[in-house]
């Protein structure tokens, strides 16, 4: 009879309620939805846990929340009004959609583990699920789970099967929103080409609505595709759009504070790129042993000034990040910040500050049980302690400490980087391990060749922006400089340094066709005719050895 009483109380959530969100979830009328919801705010304060579509209200809730909607205290609220005793008696319907609510929570609070739990029951009783709208959603969100974890392949396994049911349902946007994430874990393993192919698809789809959060995911996407080719101030451009859309929907989004983060990195690299320019510069007056004009006093200036703007900027935008993210209690977006705060104070040789920050990094990546943090933390750690190394005395007591140190932080990265599927990652990892065994401590030669054989087995495509670099010092410190005989001589009396033939033939090729491209004016078409190889073959042996960048000359 109370519970009677009760419902009787409560204002109605009425089946036209519910088809509106729904209609308005899947065509991307975000601020309609959002009119709608605030109409019915009371509804929030008022739902009974046993009247009829009180736990489908909350699972479409649930779904606004994740498309821009207030916070998920919202949906902690709403929750909280369904006492476990009681859903029990509630039909499996309304029971999945009370989990599907409780799995977005932990997704959103970065605990993509228990989140797993949620969609996998739903998923495991779908049949028993009426509306298949909410099936494709638990594909969406579980794909973002395994993509948060690093694990791609399962990722895009569900993010495609929440597109195919999307599109046999005739939501068209709803598909193209999962499009981006597909976008996305395309780039990740990649593939380059088919990631943009299929984020301007969606783009199209998606460019009239008012769907801010997903339009802004689409733009930070473009802007860091790009920046992998070096291309810092386009990718500036699409960072600043996508700041555009978040801030329409909170000046807290937790995307916002992402492209903050996004953008402090490509002002670091800029910046160091600025550093380089005054340092060649510099050198080639003084090996011309000529003072400064006037005019170049002045550039150089002019470059100084940029260079710390650029840092000061930096910095400001990483301080405004980790404020968002605190806001949210994102373990990963503080990590990163730390990280990235790490890295300004390594290129300025403050190593006890970049120090602290990595071990921040890696202490929030352990406790949270994230991969792929903990591997870019040990990345840090191991340059900040082969920095140690160079700054110590030879003969020092401590260089033992410091190298035997930056070899446990690259081999951290490596075990840490092996449970995810993010290739660039543990070729990074390989990178620094190599990079680690060059120095004056170990100067293992062998073993950097084999890392950097390892580092280029993981990458895919030549668009490495700052790696780029990093590999091309390891390709010079770890390459022998013997000559083609001499690694014939060796080849022939059965020396092959345990390399499989693979490996053999592509370290000849390597040999062979920058001369061959040398001899034929520099065209890769020629070099691909005159060996009967795929110029792909050709363009991808010259950009891993430093001759050409990304898609080179033809």
């Amino acid at each position: 009879m109370a519970t009677a009483q009760r419902i009787g109380k409560s204002p109605e959530i009425s089946d036209s309620l519910l088809r509106e969100l729904k209609q308005q979830v899947v065509s991307r009328r975000v601020s309609d939805g959002i009119v709608l919801l605030d109409k019915h705010y009371h509804l929030f304060a008022s739902i009974d846990p046993m009247q009829k579509n009180a736990s489908a209200f909350v699972g479409y809730v649930a779904q606004w929340v994740d498309i821009g909607y207030r916070g998920p205290e919202l949906v902690e609220q709403l929750l909280a009004r369904f006492p476990r005793r009681l859903r029990s008696q509630l039909p499996v319907c309304d029971y999945l959609q009370l989990k599907m609510a409780e799995g977005l929570l932990a997704l959103l609070h970065d605990k993509p583990d228990d989140a797993l739990g949620y969609f996998d029951l739903v998923l495991a009783m779908q049949e028993e699920v009426e509306d298949k709208e909410l099936v494709a959603i638990a594909h969406f969100w579980k794909a973002r789970c395994h993509r948060k974890k690093g694990e791609y392949d399962t990722a895009l396994k569900h993010a495609g099967l929440g597109r195919e049911l999307s599109l046999a349902l005739h939501f068209e946007k709803m598909g193209a929103v999962m499009r981006v994430l597909e976008s996305w874990l395309f780039f990740q393993k990649g593939q380059p080409k088919e990631a943009a192919r299929i984020l301007e698809q969606a783009e199209q789809v998606l460019r009239n609505t008012d769907d801010d959060n997903t339009l802004g995911n689409i733009y930070s996407a473009h802007g860091r595709m790009i920046r992998r080719q070096g291309r810092y101030n386009e990718a500036l451009k699409f960072f600043a759009r996508a700041i555009t859309h978040f801030q329409k929907r909170s000046t807290r989004h937790r995307n916002l504070a992402r492209s903050l983060t996004n953008i402090a990195y490509v002002q670091r690299l800029v910046a160091v790129q600025v550093s380089r320019q005054i340092d060649v510069e510099t050198a080639r007056r003084r090996k011309r042993n000529s003072a400064s004009s006037a005019g170049q006093a002045s550039r150089k200036q002019g470059q100084r000034e940029a260079y710390e703007q650029l840092r000061t900027e930096a910095f400001d935008n990483l301080e405004r990040a980790e404020e968002i993210y605190r806001y949210h209690n994102l373990h990963h977006g503080i990590g990163s910040v730390y990280e990235n705060r790490g890295l300004l104070y390594l290129d300025i040789g403050d190593l006890d500050n970049a120090s602290a920050q990595a071990v921040l990094a890696r202490k929030i990546g352990k406790q949270e049980n994230d991969s792929i943090l903990v591997a870019r933390a040990c990345f840090l750690q191991c340059a900040v302690e082969n920095a140690k190394l160079e700054e110590e005395i030879e003969g020092s007591t401590h260089s033992w400490e410091h190298a035997q140190a930056a070899r446990d932080y690259a081999q951290d990265a490596i075990e840490a980087a092996k449970h995810t599927q993010n290739r660039r990652l543990l070729a990074r990892a390989y990178i620094w391990r190599g990079l680690t065994s060059c120095n004056a401590f170990f100067n293992d030669i062998e073993e950097a060749k084999q890392c950097y054989d390892a580092a280029t087995s993981f990458l895919k495509t030549m668009d490495y922006d700052d790696l780029w670099d990093d590999l091309q010092v390891l390709k010079q410190k770890s390459v022998p400089r013997g000559g083609v005989d001499t690694l014939l001589r060796a080849w022939s009396q059965g020396m092959t340094s345990d390399k499989t033939f693979q490996q053999m033939t592509e370290q000849f090729a390597e040999l062979v066709i920058p001369r061959v491209w040398e001899k034929e004016g520099k065209k890769i078409s020629r070099v691909a005719t005159r060996l009967s190889i795929s110029p792909k073959k050709v363009r991808r042996i010259l950009a891993r050895l430093g001759k050409i960048k990304g898609a080179g000359n033809t």
